[in-house]
């Protein structure tokens, strides 16, 4: 596949178009000729996908497979626009620039970013392809809705080839502040990317005033306060937090089924009378070593027992083939056998570790399982894991520790807020979780419920593209 390669024009010509690095669908393999797919698990194609029902919609994105084109084609109700990657493209442009270029870097450079000029060549060579596929698939004056980081110059390609359409962007990850963003080399390129858009949404306020700080530095454009005033137009940077599918989450932990399950994992622990659950990508933004580390030291200490306490990390796989991954999971599996060789009894384990992914029901039968939530990430965009875990508890019950570096934090003002750098203040956050009473706990819970029942992944969606229409 040529590297510089256009998608062929579809015939049809859609109202409303997504447009994501991913499309919303996992191929399902099997010995038949024709492809199988199946609906993606997460809350973004749950909060869409109704209103792409509701008008002529469509998806844009890669479909997962390096070195192979498809054409569109249509899935549960939706319209699928493949875009090809080469293998190459697939290491310089996502592996390379999208996640070890801009993601170290847009999460506080706690791993070191790399900068490289074939990287990012790539992703402004994909970039371009993503924008022409959208160019010639949308209908005149549509709206498209451009996803995260992997595409922030889609915008500005879409905007010069097709003036007439309405132009979203969502930031999924944090902006950073520009004392980090002024590292790199391409800063003002991709501001003027992301400037193609009318309205460039956020997860936080912080993050919208980062990104308008930038703009103000290496930009030359007026801003009065969320706006930006630009050539004929204008922008507009503001933070519309994402949630979850909050009803799906509540009913599946109100079955039977689900319920069942989460007592047969405690009994599977030994049943414990505390079981902590700590669930993420095996990422380095996480703080899972962080929460490791606390977590024996609780035990060296006599704090905890084991047999009374038990710690489940769900580490599910992420970007093995980067390298800095591949270290992090060597030091999370080392913690992890210390700790273990050092405190487990015959009967009981220290820390169940689990790398792996999981179905929805059973993460939710792991909530409904857990005392304590642990969410230490060191810096996170929202982190849907926290509200999911709130979703599950009906009866009110429960603990969240909550990092107060992830956008959640902003929304679940309730939780036990921690610094995860402070491991002394970690430790004790974790102890005042499992010995909180039954009343305070409830206070809690029921307020950060009300938050999420109040403001779920649709609202989010409807939220933004009225905003949008509105420009």
């Amino acid at each position: 596949m040529p590297s510089n390669g256009k998608t062929k024009k579809n015939s049809k010509k859609f109202d409303f178009i997504v447009v994501s690095n991913r499309l919303p669908v996992d191929r399902i393999e099997g010995s038949g000729d024709t492809d199988r797919w199946r609906r993606s698990p997460g809350g973004l194609v749950t909060a869409l996908a109704p209103v792409m029902g509701k008008s002529e919609g469509a998806w844009v994105g890669w479909h997962g497979a390096p070195d192979e084109e498809l054409k569109a084609f249509t899935h549960d109700g939706m319209r699928l626009i493949p875009v090809a990657l080469s293998a190459e493209e697939v290491e310089l442009y996502y592996e390379g620039f999208a996640n070890a270029t801009l993601w170290p870097l847009y999460h506080d450079v706690i791993a070191p970013p790399e900068f490289h000029r074939t990287w990012w060549e790539s992703y402004r060579t994909v970039n371009q392809r993503f924008a022409d596929s959208v160019a010639t698939s949308a209908a005149p004056g549509a709206t498209v809705w451009v996803q995260d980081y992997q595409l922030q110059l889609v915008p500005k390609y879409l905007r010069e080839a097709r003036p007439d359409l309405r132009i979203g962007f969502f930031n999924h990850i944090p902006f950073p502040p520009l004392e980090i963003y002024a590292q790199l080399p391409w800063r003002r390129t991709i501001l003027e990317g992301l400037l193609g858009a009318d309205l460039i949404g956020f997860q936080r306020p912080n993050d919208a005033s980062n990104f308008l700080r930038c703009v103000r530095r290496y930009v030359d454009v007026t801003v009065k306060q969320n706006e930006i005033q630009l050539d004929g137009r204008s922008a507009r940077a503001e933070a519309f937090p994402i949630s979850i599918d909050t009803g799906q989450i509540s009913a599946l932990a109100a079955t039977p089924e689900v319920q069942q399950r989460a007592k047969q994992i405690r009994a599977d622990l030994g049943n414990p009378k505390t079981v902590l659950l700590g669930v993420d990508r095996l990422d380095y933004t996480k703080g899972i070593r962080h929460r490791l580390k606390a977590f024996g030291e609780l035990l060296e200490e006599g704090r905890l027992n084991v047999g009374d306490v038990t710690l489940i990390q769900v580490a599910s796989p992420s970007r093995e083939r980067v390298e800095s991954y591949r270290t992090l999971r060597e030091e999370v599996e080392g913690t992890v056998g210390r700790v273990n060789g050092t405190f487990d009894t015959i009967e009981h384990t220290a820390i169940r570790y689990l790398h792996h992914s999981y179905p929805l029901n059973e993460m939710v039968a792991l909530y409904l399982a857990a005392d304590v939530m642990l969410v230490t990430a060191l810096r996170d965009g929202m982190n849907l894991v926290a509200k999911e875990y709130v979703a599950t508890r009906a009866n009110n019950d429960g603990a969240l520790v909550l990092s107060e570096f992830t956008g959640a934090a902003d929304q679940l003002r309730q939780a036990l807020l921690v610094n995860p750098h402070d491991i002394d203040g970690l430790k004790d956050c974790i102890m005042a979780a499992i010995t909180i009473s039954p009343a305070e706990s409830a206070r809690r819970m029921r307020l950060m419920r009300r938050q999420i029942l109040d403001h779920d992944v649709e609202r989010w969606s409807q939220e933004f593209l009225q905003q949008l229409r509105n420009r």
